[in-house]
């Protein structure tokens, strides 16, 4: 009897040793700011941006409360095709992610904008390229512990 309660016990102490180990550390707004700054600088590489410019260099907490705050991204470039549809560009951008990271869409009104999101990298992007050949992206990570 004595040696069932043992195991017992063992079996207890390592599922909470296992799922104290295992659980991920929350990223904070500036760790997440930076994969969102990443994800967004390869995006514009990926899709072959012409003339790319940061309309939103990030870089600073935006508080959302209760010592939380989220870090926002956005650039802006040029396809090379410049009357290419809005709806196309956005295609193509949804295109060049998955080469990028996993994202998932969230909203997709059969028009721009689109709104995608990723759970693992605690990040949102919104493609709302132009009629006049723009490709437009702008993120924003979760609220997170500020940093």
């Amino acid at each position: 009897m004595a040696r069932l309660a043992r195991q017992g016990a063992l079996i207890f102490t390592a599922t909470l040793f296992a799922i104290s180990g295992c659980a991920e550390k929350e990223p904070t707004a500036a760790e997440a700011g930076e994969t969102l700054k990443r994800h967004i600088t390869e995006l514009m590489k990926r899709s072959q941006a012409l003339n790319v410019e940061v309309t939103d260099p990030g870089g600073r907490d935006v508080p959302c409360g209760e010592d939380r705050a989220k870090r926002t991204y956005a650039a802006v470039g040029q396809d090379a095709e410049p009357h290419s549809d809005a709806n196309g560009l956005n295609g193509l951008l949804v295109g060049a992610l998955s080469s990028v990271a996993s994202y998932q869409i969230t909203e997709d009104p059969g028009n721009a904008p689109i709104k995608l999101a990723s759970e693992m990298h605690r990040t949102k992007l919104i493609f709302e390229s132009t009629e006049d050949g723009q490709l437009k992206v702008r993120g924003e990570t979760e609220c997170l512990p500020s940093s």
